[in-house]
């Protein structure tokens, strides 16, 4: 086992142990907050149809999947083994289950309706859990899901603080405009959404009005706590000849993370390259790359080149120009942005969920310290510049893996003369790029981890006073036409 694969399975182990901590309280608590409860039960179950075979994901104590009338079959899961335990004394005859619907089989299907409330974020990678339900989805069946407007992450922060909810471990941090984009990443296509419970407290004579009436008119509904979507399974749209990748990962002083890169690069499509381009490290990472090319048997093709240029931008684009294959990827050295996740951006791309996969740490939350506070500050800063900059969301401008064919890049390439060479990272001339040529870009979100060898080379001041000088420029470019 790999020393990544190992702390995955200790974060994971300790995730599940948080939640069997809290499911006397939670069961506990479900009391204080019937009211809001019985509102999302309200929802779900004008969803549900009579004779619908029913599959709750994060069934928790148990009580909204047995508030459900009408159902010919229900069935729930979740992680937690003392969640499931309180579930059975509270509801006997409720078939609930211990299972990771990430990781383990699940119920023997199809389902006609499956139900995900208030559990996407809580689930490790969504994407994944999302995909793995087409196995046990019906032919027409639909998935539901519900989340909290993300305009309430203030009041519910307090609430918090206050002691007044479940003291959840951190939750992946979810817009309904996430929430979507995820559910097409995933083969999942929206039918219905909208918002319910615009005031979560019961006072008698005004919660019901308010929820019933006020929650339903435009305008206001958009600022109700509760988030909902409707979406049935489309086939993925994959061509008959998948194309070859290149995998561009640019080097400077990163001699101990080489040979974890090329044992972590997973195999993609009819081929899969490895390109190295070192930036004139001096710690002995071009003399491990060369070793690692000696005496690597493996089914990767691992190619080097030295950098003759200055910055990642330069190093990025020398190895575009000179790969082999029809997919171009970024893969930042230190690892951060694990490369487990690569199939995630050739498939999005392959599939036509966009012609520019752009990667995002802004959703799940980060291992240890992966990202210091003010970079994510900058970040978040800059990824709404970004999206009101190129009228697109983009949550994470700034994320080093980014995925485009090589005609794509031939394309920015021949009007970069556009916007100048100025960019030392590459990541703001590919996205504007991008955004001239009117691509699709589309975000997918990673779990950003922490370095576990070497030390980051972004300088906070200096390189963001120089993010924030595109930024402007780009303005003048995009949205002024100067």
């Amino acid at each position: 086992m790999s020393d990544f694969e190992s702390r995955e399975r200790q974060r994971l182990a300790k995730k599940v142990r948080a939640y069997d901590a809290l499911a006397p309280l939670r069961a506990e608590r479900q009391r204080s907050r019937r009211y809001y409860s019985a509102q999302v039960e309200r929802l779900v179950g004008t969803l549900v149809l009579p004779g619908a075979r029913v599959l709750e994901i994060g069934c928790g104590v148990g009580d909204l999947l047995a508030s459900l009338e009408g159902p010919s079959l229900k069935v729930g899961i979740d992680v937690s083994p003392e969640m499931i335990e309180h579930a059975r004394r509270r509801h006997p005859g409720l078939d609930v289950r211990v299972a990771d619907v990430e990781r383990d089989p699940l119920p023997e299907g199809p389902f006609d309706i499956i139900v995900l409330s208030e559990v996407v974020g809580l689930l490790d990678d969504v994407q994944r859990g999302l995909e793995r339900l087409h196995e046990v989805l019906a032919p027409g069946g639909r998935l539901i899901v519900t989340y909290y407007n993300f305009v309430w992450e203030p009041a519910l922060k307090a609430a918090d603080l206050a002691g007044l909810r479940t003291p959840w471990p951190e939750q992946n941090w979810l817009s309904m405009t996430d929430i979507e984009n995820l559910l097409d990443l995933s083969d999942f296509e929206v039918v219905r959404r909208g918002t319910d419970v615009l005031f979560p407290a019961y006072i008698p004579g005004f919660s019901e009005v308010v929820n019933r009436v006020a929650a339903k008119l435009p305008g206001i509904q958009e600022a109700a706590l509760v988030s909902y979507f409707v979406a049935r399974a489309v086939p993925a749209q994959l061509p008959a000849k998948l194309p070859g990748v290149t995998v561009v990962c640019p080097t400077r002083n990163e001699k101990g993370n080489i040979r974890e890169a090329v044992a972590r690069t997973p195999l993609m499509g009819s081929a899969t390259e490895l390109l190295f381009v070192d930036g004139n490290s001096t710690d002995g990472t071009i003399e491990e790359i060369e070793a690692v090319q000696r005496e690597y048997k493996g089914p990767l093709q691992i190619s080097f080149l030295k950098q003759d240029g200055k910055g990642k931008g330069d190093a990025v684009f020398k190895g575009f120009d000179h790969a082999k294959n029809e997919v171009l990827m970024i893969l930042d050295s230190d690892l951060t942005a694990p490369p487990e996740d690569l199939p995630k951006f050739y498939r999005a791309l392959v599939a036509g969920k966009g012609d520019f996969i752009n990667g995002v740490r802004l959703v799940y939350p980060m291992e240890g310290e992966a990202m210091r506070f003010l970079n994510l500050v900058g970040n978040k800063f800059f990824s709404l510049a970004l999206s009101w900059l190129l009228e697109q969301p983009i949550k994470d401008s700034l994320c080093g893996t980014k995925v485009l064919t090589k005609e794509s890049w031939l394309k920015i390439k021949a009007q970069r003369s556009f916007f100048g060479d100025f960019d030392a990272f590459g990541d703001f001339d590919l996205l504007f790029g991008a955004a001239r040529l009117n691509m699709k870009i589309t975000d997918l979100p990673v779990r950003y981890r922490a370095r576990t060898f070497g030390e980051t080379k972004m300088n906070r001041w200096g390189h963001g006073f120089h993010l924030l000088r595109m930024t402007a420029f780009g303005f003048k470019k995009l949205r002024m036409g100067l």
